[in-house]
C-alpha cells in the first residue's frame, strides 16, 4: 500500500492513556467464544459490550507512544483521510452527503458509546458515537491465531470493514437490522441470516472503497495488497473461527458468513466498485 498525503482529523488516538484494566465479567468459555466471533461486528454491539466487561477503576497509565506507535497512527489518519473522501465521492454521486465516522485507538479498554470496548472485542463499529474502535494488537491475534497475513493493507481492509458498518448506518440499514432483532418475529436461524447478510455487505463495502480509492489515487493498492485483504476476511470467516476455537463447524450458527463468502463479497464490491450491486440480503434469502 502506498501512502498518500492526506490525513484525517476525526482520528482519537487513546493509546497513551493504558486501559483500567477492566476483565470480562461472567466469564467462561461461552463468554470467550463471544469475544472471538465479535469481530466485525454488524449493528450494536452494546449489548455484548455492557453485560461482558466492567470497569475495575483502576487509575489509566499515562506513557509516551513509541516511534513505531507513531507510525501506526499516521498511518490510521491516513486511511481514514482516504475512506472520507471515496465515501464522500460515492455518496456524492449518489445525491446522498456522507457524514464522516471518527476513528478510536485504543489499547486494552476504553469508553465507547456502546458501552467499554476492550481489545479482546476486535474492531468494531459504534452506531450509537458513529465510531470505530481499535486496539492495534488486534493484528497479532489475527495473524497468529487465526492464520492471517498482516501487512499495512490489512489494516485498511479491517477499517474500511467497519467503515462500511458506518456506511449501512448513514443509510438506515443497520436501524432496520435492529429493528427487526427486537421485533420478536424471526427465529435464531433467521436472525443469523440477517448478522450474516449485514457483515458481507460490510466486506462488499470494503472492496468498493478499494477499487474507488486505487482509481482516485493511483497506485495506492500495490501488488499483494488485495491477496493480503483476502487473507484476512478469509480468516475470520465463521468456518475458519469455529475450526480453530471449536474444532467442529456449525453453519447454522454462522452469524458472520464463510471465509469463501467473505472473499467473494469483498471481491464483487472491487469488481464492480458500484455500491448498487451490494445487496447481500436479497442473495442470502434465494
Amino acid at each position: 500500500m502506498k501512502w498518500t498525503e492526506d490525513r484525517s482529523t476525526n482520528v482519537d488516538d487513546r493509546r497513551a492513556s493504558g486501559g483500567s484494566g477492566g476483565a470480562l465479567v461472567g466469564g467462561g468459555l461461552g463468554t470467550i467464544i463471544i469475544a472471538a466471533i465479535v469481530f466485525f461486528l454488524g449493528g450494536d454491539p452494546s449489548a455484548i459490550l455492557s453485560s461482558g466487561v466492567s470497569n475495575s477503576g483502576a487509575q489509566t497509565e499515562q506513557r509516551a507512544l513509541t516511534e513505531s506507535e507513531k507510525k501506526i497512527g499516521e498511518m490510521v489518519k491516513m486511511i481514514t483521510a482516504e475512506n472520507e473522501e471515496t465515501w464522500t465521492k460515492i455518496f456524492a454521486e449518489n445525491g446522498l452527503q456522507y457524514q464522516p465516522a471518527r476513528v478510536v485507538l485504543f489499547r486494552s479498554n476504553t469508553d465507547s458509546g456502546c458501552g467499554m470496548a476492550q481489545s479482546a472485542m476486535g474492531p468494531f463499529y459504534c452506531p450509537t458515537d458513529q465510531s470505530v474502535y481499535m486496539d492495534m494488537s488486534f493484528f497479532n491475534e489475527l495473524e497468529q491465531k487465526f492464520g492471517a497475513k498482516v501487512t499495512e493493507f490489512t489494516v485498511a481492509y479491517v477499517m474500511a470493514h467497519e467503515m462500511g458498518h458506518h456506511v449501512q448506518n448513514l443509510l438506515g440499514t443497520l436501524n432496520e437490522t435492529d429493528k427487526a432483532r427486537r421485533s420478536g418475529k424471526y427465529s435464531e436461524a433467521q436472525l443469523n441470516q440477517i448478522s450474516v447478510a449485514t457483515e458481507l455487505q460490510a466486506d462488499f463495502y470494503a472492496g468498493v472503497w478499494s477499487r474507488i480509492t486505487g482509481d482516485r489515487e493511483k497506485s495506492f493498492i500495490e501488488p499483494g495488497d488485495l491477496e493480503s485483504a483476502i487473507s484476512a476476511a478469509e480468516a475470520v470467516g465463521d468456518d475458519n473461527i469455529q475450526k480453530r476455537s471449536q474444532g467442529y463447524v456449525n453453519q447454522e450458527s454462522f452469524t458472520h458468513g464463510s471465509s469463501e463468502q467473505r472473499k467473494e463479497w469483498f471481491m464483487k464490491g472491487y469488481n464492480s466498485g458500484d455500491i448498487k450491486q451490494g445487496d447481500t440480503f436479497s442473495q442470502l434469502s434465494r
